[in-house]
C-alpha cells in the first residue's frame, strides 16, 4: 500500500470519527440540557459510537485501513465477543435502573410536563443505540470472518 493511500484511509477515518462525534453530540445534547449529572453519559456514548463505527465497517470495510489486517479482524472477532457481553451488561443495568429506582431517579425533580418527553427521549434512544450495538457487533464479526475467509481462498476484501 502506497503512503498516499495510507493517508488518504486516515483521512477518512478521521472524517467518519468526527462525523461519529457530531452526531452522539446531537443525541445527548437534549439529555444534557436537561439532566446535566446523567448517570449512563458514558454507556450511551460507547452505545452511539460502536453503533455508528460497527455499521460503517460492515458496508465500507474494503475502504478502510483494516481490509486486509489479517490478524486484527481476527482479534476485533475475539474482542467483540467480550464486547457483546459488556454492552448487554450495560443495556441490563439501564433497565434494571429505570425498572427499580424509576425515571424520577434519573432526571431528578422536573416539572410532569418536561418529565414524559425527556425520559421517553432517554429510553428510547438508549434502547435504540444500545440493541443496535449489540446488533451490530454480531454482524460486524460475521463480516470480519467473511472478510478473512474471502482474503484467504480468493484474495478480496
Amino acid at each position: 500500500m502506497s503512503m498516499n493511500k495510507n493517508a488518504l484511509y486516515f483521512g477518512l477515518e478521521f472524517l467518519f470519527w468526527v462525523a461519529t462525534a457530531i452526531i452522539a453530540a446531537a443525541v445527548i445534547y437534549p439529555i444534557i440540557s436537561v439532566v446535566p449529572d446523567y448517570r449512563f453519559l458514558v454507556p450511551n456514548l460507547v452505545f452511539i459510537a460502536v453503533f455508528i463505527t460497527c455499521t460503517r465497517y460492515i458496508f465500507l470495510l474494503q475502504y478502510t485501513w483494516l481490509a486486509k489486517l489479517q490478524v486484527v479482524k481476527t482479534a476485533l472477532i475475539f474482542a467483540g465477543i467480550y464486547g457483546l457481553f459488556l454492552l448487554v451488561e450495560q443495556i441490563n443495568k439501564f433497565q434494571t435502573f429505570m425498572d427499580e429506582e424509576g425515571p424520577e431517579a434519573l432526571v431528578g425533580n422536573l416539572p410532569q410536563a418536561e418529565l414524559a418527553g425527556i425520559v421517553g427521549y432517554i429510553r428510547s434512544e438508549m434502547m435504540f443505540f444500545g440493541v443496535g450495538s449489540v446488533i451490530a457487533v454480531l454482524v460486524f464479526m460475521g463480516r470480519m470472518l467473511q472478510s478473512i475467509w474471502n482474503y484467504k481462498n480468493r484474495g478480496v476484501v
